[in-house]
């Protein structure tokens, strides 16, 4: 996985029940074809053609 970056994203979502605001997180894995991007960047990254198994997006450009 010399390739790949895990990029995680957090948003925002009202409980059904009690309406308060709490964080999802969710993590994905990005491909990184030259190895530039290393922890604590902020990324934009595209969805793509599967690349692996768990692998379908792609990191565009950092922040």
């Amino acid at each position: 996985m010399t390739k790949t970056v895990v990029v995680e994203t957090v948003r925002f979502k009202q409980h059904p029940k009690y309406l308060r605001r709490i964080q999802i997180h969710e993590k994905y894995k990005a491909h990184d074809e030259k190895g530039e991007f290393h922890t604590g960047d902020r990324v934009v990254i595209e969805e793509s053609r599967p690349l692996s198994k768990d692998k379908r997006w792609r990191v565009v450009e950092k922040l």
